[in-house]
């Protein structure tokens, strides 16, 4: 076995973003302890006492566990609730930033609600935020964002053209898929946020949004490309499907897909008479 190498910072910082990108928060030491058998030295220790003492020794009282702020609901029916008192954009996020009813709030760092411009007339939904989201706050901002931008700017859009979210707004441990339970939580939130911008078009990116968005089980591969109507709360808008930038990303074979998803995107918003110009509805 070759004996232990010296790390310098980069390789230690580096080693600990892996562990913070997998979901490893908790902190250990280097090594093994036995629970159980603290328990029972524990345990046989308060018995010899007992035995000792003339009377029963009084069982000292533990402080109860502290409490969040507000419990767990996990009741889709609250969120709904919650969600629909909300009659701004700036009035939802607030809502949602009060909003403990998802443990995923609770392993984020912050809440990523939305970026772009709320004025315009198409929407982009993602699956969630991933890392560098989580720490800036703000949606596709890391690697996937980058080449999101890129494929916008292809067929003549930015961020002051379009109104990007997720459907679900907090990080989930690892980058893994928000469960179907979370989603469930978070998806009267994204409705509301839908009803408030009101877009034309919506283009959901990956699967996880496309199933949310068209309401299906069908895989991404069988849905992208293909337009439909598309109903969020009580809006109706034109969807289209694509991958997500971080699926081409590993699939870099994948990217021809994509375009003809764009092409087909421009297309629709010509033919829409949708303006550009940043600010315009």
């Amino acid at each position: 076995m070759l004996p232990d190498q010296p790390h310098d910072p980069d390789d230690l910082i580096s080693m600990l973003e892996w562990y913070r990108a997998a979901g490893v928060d908790v902190p250990v030491g280097e090594e093994p302890v036995d629970r159980f058998a603290q328990q029972k030295a524990a345990r046989a220790a308060a018995s010899e006492r007992a035995q000792a003492a003339p009377f029963p020794a009084p069982v000292p009282q533990q402080a109860p566990p502290p409490v969040m702020e507000a419990s767990l609901s996990s009741d889709p029916a609250e969120a709904r609730a919650l969600a629909a008192g909300a009659q701004t954009l700036d009035e939802l996020r607030q809502i949602l930033d009060g909003y403990n009813g998802c443990g995923l709030k609770f392993r984020a760092t912050q809440l990523v609600f939305a970026d772009g411009n709320p004025q315009a007339e198409i929407m982009l939904i993602g699956e969630a935020p991933g890392g560098e989201e989580d720490r800036i706050g703000r949606p596709f901002v890391g690697r996937s964002g980058q080449l999101l931008d890129r494929m916008l700017k292809a067929i003549g859009l930015d961020r002051t053209k379009v109104y990007i979210a997720n459907t679900v707004p907090w990080r989930p441990p690892g980058n893994r898929n928000p469960t179907p339970e979370e989603m469930a939580l978070c998806l009267p939130f994204l409705n509301r946020q839908v009803e408030l911008v009101a877009p034309r078009i919506i283009l959901s990116l990956g699967g996880p949004a496309t199933k949310t968005v068209f309401n299906t089980d069908i895989g991404i591969l069988k849905m992208r490309g293909k337009w439909g109507e598309v109903t969020l709360g009580n809006h109706k808008a034109m969807g289209l499907a694509t991958l997500h930038p971080a699926y081409l990303l590993r699939t870099p074979s994948a990217k021809q897909q994509a375009w003809r998803d764009l092409l087909t995107l421009q297309a629709r918003i010509a033919e829409m008479g949708i303006a550009l110009e940043a600010g315009e509805n």
